[in-house]
């Protein structure tokens, strides 16, 4: 029987002492020069070299970062622009995390019912078994649109719950336009949110998906930029973990991300992008470190989870 989701968290976060996770989202053009000077590497407009560029940093991110956060979210959405070139980079830089001790979240957003679902859960969180396939990896987790009910839920639960993984169900969006779908309320006041959150609970609390360190394998993705009234789903829903995008360059503060926390620090895994993976482009960092672009990268981490830690106290 694979090990918890819920507990591998709980102990990573634990023993990393912080929330904090690295996000990936990398554009080639945004890529160290040293990396986009490369032979080989050095054409924007080739698939293989700019995959290759893109596979090189990711994984010298990953070795950065491993001995200071529990896990990284790889959004695909990113790889699958180049195509199959891109998902077999996505699959090989899972592996890599993974190998360094790592969570791995696929930011994914799938979202079906059925048995396309079903096909999606298997794609995406299910260790393959078919021949040719037994050294690739599923991410250890997934990021899924829950808006057609629990039957749009359930089949990525239930994979997830066999192959010892965790789905975080999109509940309440970090962009400031998702108030007017997200935060319509019915005749009795329940805003969409919070009723989609009842849903996801209701699947997150079935006995079966509860670790030894009380957490569920379901989880939510709640925006750290979203109105001061979600923080009361902390209380509401004390054995769920939340993924929390938003920190940095997308405006949230620590205090904001923060909140979602349990008072022991775990119950939240707080995402930052664009703030650490780029921490070469900005001018603080550059007056530290000069183009030693790893070295920002890790000081950026370090900053950002004396930056939560405080928020925290």
């Amino acid at each position: 029987m694979a090990s918890h989701f819920g507990d591998r968290l709980y102990k990573a976060v634990k023993s990393k002492k912080t929330p904090l996770i690295v996000g990936l989202d990398p554009v080639y053009g945004k890529l160290p020069a040293a990396i986009r000077s490369k032979k080989g590497m050095n054409d924007e407009n080739n698939a293989a070299s700019a995959i290759d560029a893109i596979f090189e940093f990711s994984t010298k991110v990953f070795k950065i970062v491993a001995p200071l956060v529990p896990a990284v979210k790889i959004n695909s959405a990113f790889f699958e622009k180049y195509l199959w070139e891109g998902v077999e980079c996505y699959y090989s830089l899972i592996g890599e995390a993974q190998e360094l001790g790592l969570e791995t979240i696929g930011d994914v957003k799938r979202g079906d019912i059925g048995h396309t679902a079903e096909n999606y859960a298997q794609a995406h969180l299910q260790n393959p078994e078919l021949v040719g396939l037994d050294d690739v990896l599923a991410p250890d987790a997934i990021t899924i649109n829950g808006f057609a009910g629990s039957e749009g839920i359930l089949p990525f639960a239930d994979m997830a719950s066999i192959q010892g993984k965790g789905v975080f169900v999109w509940v309440r969006a970090s962009n400031p336009s998702s108030a007017a779908i997200q935060d319509f309320a019915d005749a009795a006041g329940i805003k969409m949110y919070e009723k989609l959150a009842e849903i996801v609970a209701e699947i997150a609390n079935q006995k079966q998906r509860i670790s030894n360190s009380g957490f569920s394998n379901i989880g939510m993705v709640i925006g750290g930029t979203s109105g001061e009234q979600t923080t009361v789903l902390r209380e509401k829903y004390k054995n769920i973990w939340f993924l929390v995008p938003g920190l940095g360059s997308q405006g949230a503060t620590a205090a904001d991300c923060m909140r979602f926390c349990k008072h022991d620090g775990t119950g939240a895994l707080i995402s930052a992008s664009r703030s650490i993976i780029y921490a070469y482009e900005n001018e603080k960092y550059v007056q530290q470190f000069g183009d030693n672009w790893e070295k920002c990268i890790e000081q950026a981490v370090i900053d950002t989870k004396i930056e939560l830690s405080r928020a925290a106290q």
